[in-house]
């Protein structure tokens, strides 16, 4: 199971998204009239009234189970996961709707909340990342849902708004991270890619205490992308690559080359086969040398040879003159 929370403006905007959808299906309705899109909107905004400068009134819950899950979900639990989740939340005493969406193959619903509870209060959204992720895994764990396998499997094409940039941010961030080795590297591969790199300093210190990462305008905390994107532990992940890469290097320094390598076994096998004393190791040292050697050796001259091979030719030569004479 995974939750979206969201906070926005319009109710109307969101409420005929959510009801004016193919096939969705009202589970329950707390403090609205049903009757259709309109009245729903008209009931949510003369409570929000009551605290006319909380802009965000509107609360926006994206509940999601695995499609694996699907014979398990009827609309009954659904509904009552949903009210469970909510709790954990701290979203109580408010008017709220939940619909159930049948667009995707996997099953979900949608909850629609007043942040202006029944009493004229504002309900926080503060921390609200935490504590879905906290809610989620604790419903999974009670009810024995399918684990999810994380952003990878996430469908990027459904995505829009700012979990589309979100998810952009995501890919480009771990992609860099995989051949970083310092910041000065990973700054340079998301500049080239769009994104902007903002440093949160302790105060009156040059200490970095947070990142953030921004992208056509919006900006995110590393955390609030991906807990692994926090700057601690990020910087620990480029430490990690830095001592992979100079171990790397420091093996690739003190290798021996291929023909050092050949020479070795050859040495080896012939002193082990034919019982070669220690006295004898120069001579297949220069052996060796000769025979694994790149470079081009030239023969030895040989007088001898040469001498013989210029009589030939001399016999030869003196044979022709003697024919043409008697022709």
């Amino acid at each position: 199971m995974i939750g979206k929370p969201i906070t926005g403006r319009s109710f109307g905007g969101c409420v005929r998204y959510i009801v004016d959808k193919p096939e969705a299906k009202i589970l329950f309705a707390e403090g609205v009239r049903m009757q259709n899109a309109t009245t729903l909107t008209n009931d949510f905004n003369l409570q929000r009234k009551m605290r006319p400068e909380l802009g965000k009134a509107v609360g926006h819950l994206v509940l999601s189970w695995s499609k694996e899950d699907l014979a398990k979900l009827t609309d009954k639990i659904m509904l009552e996961h949903a009210k469970e989740y909510m709790q954990k939340m701290g979203i109580r005493d408010t008017q709220y709707m939940v619909v159930r969406h049948h667009d995707r193959l996997h099953p979900h619903l949608h909850v629609v909340y007043n942040r202006v509870d029944n009493k004229g209060a504002t309900i926080t959204d503060k921390n609200n990342y935490a504590r879905n992720i906290k809610a989620c895994r604790e419903l999974t764990l009670k009810y024995g849902y399918h684990w999810g396998k994380g952003k990878e499997q996430v469908n990027r094409q459904a995505l829009n708004g700012k979990e589309k940039i979100r998810y952009e941010l995501y890919d480009a961030i771990k992609a860099a991270m995989k051949t970083s080795t310092n910041w000065k590297e990973l700054e340079a591969k998301l500049t080239f890619r769009g994104i902007g790199i903002a440093y949160k300093f302790k105060s009156g210190t040059k200490e970095v205490q947070g990142i953030s990462f921004e992208k056509g305008g919006l900006k995110m905390k590393g955390s609030a992308i991906d807990r692994s994107l926090s700057f601690s532990r990020m910087n620990a992940q480029l430490n990690r690559n830095q001592q992979v890469q100079a171990y790397h290097a420091a093996r690739e320094a003190h290798q021996p080359s291929l023909a050092q390598q050949s020479r070795e076994t050859i040495r080896h096998d012939i002193h082990a086969e034919h019982g070669h004393s220690p006295n004898a190791s120069g001579v297949v040292e220069n052996l060796l040398n000769i025979l694994l050697s790149p470079e081009f050796v030239p023969s030895a001259p040989d007088p001898v040879g040469d001498a013989e091979i210029a009589r030939r030719k001399r016999k030869k030569h003196q044979a022709e003159q003697s024919q043409g004479v008697t022709r």
